[in-house]
């Protein structure tokens, strides 16, 4: 990740004011520690610090054009740039950057070439002829992007000059008004407005009616295959080995990391990448010792044979941290928090062993309803409808979580579950195929689960764990799932559910009762409702004190992250808004009770058994002895 800061329209063009976009510019380069640049023309400016990933050699930015009439500074990466170039041939590129391929974009068509990227990117771009110029944030908004409008501004700007930046940090002192500028939308100064580009078939939350092929969402995610469009030759994954720096995995042994990491093993040795770095693919993760992560995650990299990384913290370190998440972060959000600081932590150990680059799982949940209150929607419709709403929120939760914990290190993350052609794949397939269906043996994101299901070459290990055990008046009724369709555990809650329990007890000690009731005349927009809220708030408010900041954070009901729309689906969640995974475990038991069948479940042959009292087991399973090996 890079940092961009870009200024338009300053009353004030003398040395002065380029020493305070310098100054401002330096907030940022946590995001870019390589290389800093600075274009000025006239009353414009635009910065960049670099966190060199591609062609770290000749690849400073600002980038120009062949004259250098058009002037661009980006954050993100361009993973189609040689296809691009490719069709470019009447031009020159000056470097092997892959997002130098945007300014040449823009001379041969103008403002309407943003959808031919296939990448993650926010950037602005000056056209030095007319001084007209754009900026523009990926589909998603995996990378930051914020707008504001200063207290000066020339004749062309009476409503002040005009910034954006990568983080608010950079605005909030010089602007009296910011905004988060939305993903999937450009700006254009001729038109002085803001427009979507991004526009599929989803977004207007129609119900899909695609029959589900899971051999052709496998394809996309894994591997090279025709129906991918021009611009994107390869799959979700390998695209994103593209790199000339060390690289690795962010690895929870969820699902999600588990199938990134298993497909980017899996073809590493054919990547460019593996000339320059080797074919054994890093893994990192890290919890509280004992964390069901670490535990889950050791066994996917044993299975996977990457050279795994894991790392432990302690409660109070993530407690000392916590000031320091919140100003990089930029939020007052209490799952954001409690998930940003064990990968900020993560994220510092992992630059210490020279790696700038990692590939998470970030958006699979969202894209595949994997929350466990999804077991309460009503029917496909809710259901699809609020895995829209939740795609539309990513760049305030998860992508913003995943850029800033990492970015605040100088270490980039990629997200390919967020890869654009993927999501439009997933997105087109009939919600009934999503639907978690006990009595069909369908949970959470099975329709992934499914696609990856290969028993003659396994991506994940196949061993059963015991999940829940439950009594009925015709006896024991055990169920096993294996670990590769495990139930879904939220970041926070995977690295050691002591960490929230330690950071409410922390948050207890410094907000009293009577803080927590006058809250609301504190702080009556968004108003906080637990002293674990009230605590962050009062970091938030210390380092972002303006309207402006507090109004960049959502806020709302919610249970298990949810939407503040889908807490209607239950009315007992109204009474238990509790934003952490826990608060819906008793949804995910239920469902499986109300599915059971009270007859002895069939045995799964040529699996592993695993269990305290495997002779319990057999009895449970089967009703007779079954074998224990394949």
């Amino acid at each position: 990740m890079c940092g961009i800061l870009a200024v338009f329209g300053c009353i004030d063009s003398s040395q002065a004011k380029r020493s305070r976009i310098i100054e401002l510019s330096r907030r940022l380069r946590h995001r870019g520690p390589d290389w800093s640049g600075l274009h000025c023309h006239g009353d414009c400016y635009l910065a960049h610090q670099r966190l060199a990933i591609v062609d770290p050699t000749s690849g400073d930015q600002p980038l120009y054009n062949e004259d250098k009439t058009v002037v661009v500074t980006v954050n993100g990466e361009i993973y189609n740039h040689k296809q691009l170039r490719a069709q470019l041939k009447n031009h020159t590129f000056r470097t092997g950057s892959d997002c130098e391929v945007i300014a040449h974009l823009y001379e041969e068509y103008g403002e309407n070439f943003v959808h031919m990227l296939d990448g993650m990117f926010s950037f602005v771009l000056l056209d030095t002829r007319d001084k007209s110029f754009i900026a523009a944030r990926d589909a998603i908004g995996i990378t930051p992007l914020y707008m504001g409008w200063g207290l000066d501004g020339i004749a062309d700007y009476p409503a002040g000059s005009i910034w954006f930046a990568s983080e608010m940090k950079a605005l909030s002192d010089d602007c009296e008004r910011f905004m988060t500028f939305l993903p999937g939308h450009i700006y254009s100064s001729k038109e002085g407005a803001i427009r979507r580009w991004y526009n599929p078939p989803w977004y207007s939350e129609q119900i899909p009616s695609t029959p589900y092929d899971p051999l052709l969402l496998r394809r996309a995610f894994e591997k090279a295959c025709s129906g991918l469009s021009l611009y994107s030759l390869n799959s979700a994954v390998l695209k994103r080995l593209m790199t000339d720096v060390p690289f690795g995995v962010l690895l929870s042994g969820g699902l999600d990391s588990s199938l990134v990491a298993a497909v980017a093993s899996r073809y590493l040795a054919e990547s460019e990448a593996a000339c320059q770095w080797g074919s054994q693919l890093h893994t990192f993760c890290i919890g509280l010792k004992g964390s069901p992560d670490l535990k889950a995650a050791r066994e996917v990299a044993d299975y996977l044979g990457t050279r795994h990384h894991e790392f432990h913290f302690t409660v109070q370190e993530g407690i000392d941290a916590l000031e320091e998440v919140i100003y990089h972060i930029e939020t007052y959000d209490v799952t954001t928090i409690r998930a940003s600081t064990p990968m900020f932590l993560m994220s510092r150990k992992i630059k210490s062993l020279g790696v700038k680059m990692v590939i998470s799982g970030e958006g699979s949940d969202e894209i595949f309803g994997g929350y466990l209150y999804f077991h309460k929607a009503p029917n496909k419709e809710e259901f699809h409808q609020e895995t829209c709403r939740k795609i539309k929120a990513l760049h305030l939760y998860d992508c913003l979580r995943a850029n800033k914990s990492t970015s605040a290190w100088g270490v980039e993350a990629r997200v390919p579950f967020l890869d654009k052609e993927f999501i439009d794949l997933a997105m087109s397939i009939d919600p009934e195929w999503k639907m978690i269906r006990p009595d069909l043996r369908r949970i959470e994101k099975w329709v992934l689960r499914n696609a990856f299901d290969d028993e003659e070459k396994p991506y994940l290990p196949k061993v059963i764990h015991l999940l829940l055990l439950n009594m009925f008046n015709h006896g024991l009724m055990l169920y096993i799932i294996l670990l590769f369709l495990s139930q879904k555990e939220q970041f926070s809650d995977g690295v050691g559910y002591s960490w929230i329990d330690g950071l409410r007890d922390h948050a207890n000690q410094h907000v009293t009762d009577a803080m927590l009731m006058n809250a609301s005349y504190v702080y009556p927009e968004n108003t906080p409702t637990t002293k674990e809220a009230y605590y962050y708030r009062t970091i938030f408010e210390k380092f972002f004190p303006k309207n402006a900041a507090r109004s960049t954070v959502p806020g709302g009901p919610s249970v298990a992250c949810s939407t503040a729309k889908a807490v209607e689906w239950d009315a007992a969640w109204s009474k238990n808004l509790d934003p952490s995974g826990r608060a819906a475990l008793g949804v995910h038991a239920a469902a499986y009770e109300e599915a059971a069948d009270p007859k002895p479940a069939k045995p799964m042959n040529g699996l592993r058994l695993i269990t305290d009292n495997e002779d319990l087991a057999i009895k449970l399973c089967c009703g007779e002895p079954c074998r224990l090996t394949s």
